[in-house]
């Protein structure tokens, strides 16, 4: 008989596509993994999993299995909120994606305020390095609860997002750069420059690409960074200009870099907190999510 074991061994497998990180993540050892696997597999009647030496792939029946298995946890999860929430303490895990470098929230101070008024539910921090673009497939795919995002203009269908701040980005440039003294600055003058930013998926990537498409510009990116205070280092020593958060360079030394505001271009940053439309918070996420909305208004 299935129990609730067998599908948390299964959906930690089929997340991370290995046996061994799986549990890790479960804390318990690798063979135990294994063997609740292959009793899952011989009740069902059918192959969840392909093993190769590198990889661990879901086979057909694995990949029909998995948001049953997603939903059986979910159930159980809520059951459990409803019981905690009448004995006054909230338990559980929050799984919180988030982009490498966020200027616009303090999120070590949030989770801390967090931790401290509900310190028996359980945080686990994830960083995409695909920016926006991968945290949006963790929600869609069930492996992160909550996320950090940046996405410009509306978010893809089956994702929520609560716009949280803004902030508009503005063009650096080393001081001795031949549009350092300019009065004004439009995107036509940056034809030919070489540019340090993010890559492709990040949220102040779409705003800027958005903006030089718009303006027919065609833009060359020669230096990809995925922390936003390294792309002012890069640009201090002449390898490029960026487009970036004007504190970014503000913290820098300000008698080598120039920032200009690009007066043609609407390169407003968002930055919002996005949830799965279609799947109902845990009680523990919708208090962390209470707690943001707090802090916001």
């Amino acid at each position: 008989m299935l129990e609730l074991r067998h599908f948390e061994y299964f959906v930690a497998v089929a997340e991370e596509r290995s046996f061994t990180r799986a549990a890790a993540r479960l804390h318990v050892v690798q063979s135990g993994v294994s063997a609740v696997i292959k009793s899952m597999e011989r009740e069902l009647g059918a192959r969840l999993l392909d093993r190769t030496s590198k990889r661990v792939e879901l086979t057909d029946a694995g990949e029909a299995l998995l948001p049953r298995a997603r939903g059986a946890i979910d159930a159980v999860r809520e059951a459990r909120d409803a019981v905690d929430e009448v004995r006054g303490g909230l338990r559980g895990t929050i799984r919180i994606g988030t982009l490498t470098s966020v200027g616009l929230i303090d999120i070590p101070a949030l989770l801390g305020e967090f931790h401290r008024a509900h310190p028996h539910v359980t945080l686990r921090l994830s960083v995409s390095p695909r920016g926006s673009v991968g945290l949006l497939e963790s929600l869609a795919d069930g492996t992160s609860d909550l996320a950090i995002v940046s996405v410009p203009g509306r978010p893809p269908a089956g994702i929520h997002v609560r716009h949280v701040a803004s902030r508009r980005l503005e063009l650096v440039l080393p001081a001795d750069h031949r549009l350092a003294g300019a009065a004004e600055v439009r995107v036509a003058d940056l034809a030919g420059e070489r540019f340090v930013d993010f890559p492709a998926g990040y949220g102040n990537r779409m705003v800027v690409d958005k903006a030089f498409a718009e303006a027919g510009v065609q833009r060359q990116v020669v230096i990809e960074v995925t922390n936003i205070a390294s792309g002012a280092s890069y640009v201090r020593e002449g390898l490029g200009v960026a487009i970036l958060p004007p504190s970014i360079a503000a913290d820098d030394d300000r008698t080598e870099l120039v920032v200009k505001d690009i007066a043609d271009a609407e390169l407003d940053w968002p930055v919002g907190v996005a949830v799965p439309a279609l799947r109902r918070p845990s009680a523990a996420t919708r208090a962390l999510l209470a707690l943001i909305d707090g802090k916001v208004g």
